[in-house]
Parts: structure tokens; sequence; C-alpha cells
């Protein structure tokens, strides 16, 4: 590109003058724009038996599909599930298909919901990885429907990490997968103390929550903001 840009100053060269001059306008560089990644950190209720399973395969499905191209989007996704008495890191957050089809081929679900413990590690994970890359914008996919058991204070508990997480200030989905007749609104109180989307989804499917996370990534304008 010099080479050229320089040429136009060859014809008025002096006789005898090196036959291309370069001037320090000549020079030029490339300059790489780096695409700004999202990261996708599912949270999903792994309490129960066949309602959780069903749960699991869907999520599972929408991980595996936003990774197909996550190099291509710079994306990385993560799973967090909640069962039991705590929370686990089933993924940590990666690009790379494979290795989140190893880690997600058999997880286990049943008892108790401890939906406190899986707001307060999505705000250690999250944190964790604002630190990693402060340019990576979030967004927790919550797929519950809103209960808390385990203790007599297990719903007040999840009010409070759910406070806590949204003061980090990160984007957030509360995907409902409440059903039957008599229904309890937990799921949408929850939205409302993350500050974030309730999304009513009885039918759960991969490409539901594919869907649901392409549209939230591709319209979140800000990076993360660091909390206070």
């Amino acid at each position: 590109a010099a080479g050229r840009q320089a040429a136009a100053y060859d014809a008025d060269a002096e006789q005898g003058a090196p036959r291309i001059s370069f001037q320090p306008s000549d020079l030029r560089t490339a300059v790489r724009r780096d695409r700004e990644g999202n990261l996708v950190l599912f949270a999903v209720d792994a309490s129960g038996s066949m309602a959780a399973r069903s749960r699991m395969a869907a999520v599972k499905g929408a991980v595996l599909s936003l990774l197909l191209d996550a190099y291509q989007r710079r994306d990385k996704v993560g799973l967090i599930t909640f069962r039991g008495s705590s929370a686990t890191l089933a993924l940590p957050p990666t690009g790379s298909v494979e290795a989140a089809a190893a880690r997600l081929a058999s997880l286990p679900t049943g008892g108790r919901t401890p939906l406190a413990s899986g707001l307060l590690l999505c705000h250690t994970v999250v944190q964790r990885e604002r630190l990693r890359d402060p340019r990576r914008r979030a967004l927790v996919v919550l797929v519950t429907d809103g209960r808390a058991t385990g203790s007599a204070s297990a719903l007040a508990d999840a009010r409070r990490a759910a406070g806590l997480l949204a003061a980090t200030g990160v984007t957030s989905i509360v995907v409902d997968c409440e059903t039957g007749p008599v229904r309890l609104g937990l799921a949408a109180e929850l939205a409302g103390g993350l500050e974030g989307e309730h999304v009513p989804m009885a039918s759960l499917s991969a490409a539901a929550l594919d869907h649901t996370v392409r549209r939230a990534t591709s319209s979140t304008p800000e990076p993360l903001r660091k909390a206070a």
C-alpha cells in the first residue's frame, strides 16, 4: 500500500533521483477491529424428576446450538445447575462445542431447589469473567418456575441473591417454565428482583431458548458495567 501511495510522487522526481520516494504519510497499517463477544450463562433448575429432565434437555440443546457458531460470534456459553443443596458450574464458559458436548453428556437431576445458591454462583461466575474480559457482554438466562425449597427462608434468600446479582448491572432473562392450572407467579417476581426480562415458556424447547438468547444478545447495546 505504501509503494502504491508513494508512486504518485515519482512523476515529480528529479532526474537521477530514486524511482520511488516514501513520505511519512505514505505509511499504512492494517487495523483489526475485534467484535465484542457475549457471555451467555444459563442457570437451570435441575430439581424434581421428569420436569427437570425436560428442562435439562432443552437447555443442553440451546447451549450446543449457540456454540455451533460461537467462534464467528466470539461468544462463550456456560451452564450452572442447581439442585439438592447447592449449585454447580456444570459447564465453565467456553466457545467449544466439543467441550460442551463432553461436559453435558450426563447431568444429575432431582432433589430440592436451592435457587439462592444458583443465583449466587451466577454472580461469582459473571464477576470472574468480567475481570478476565471486561468488554465481553454478559447475559444470564435463568430457567426456573421461581420456586425455592430447602429451608423456611429459601424464598427470602433467593430474593436477596437476586438483588445482589442485579446490582452488578448484568442483563438477565427469566425463562418461566411454570405449568399447571394454579400459577404462583414467582418467576415473574424473580425477574423483577433481577431487573430483567420475564419470558413465559410453558412449552420449553431448545429452539425457543436459542431464539430468545439470540434476540437478546443481538440487541444488548452496552458492555458489562463494573460493580460499585
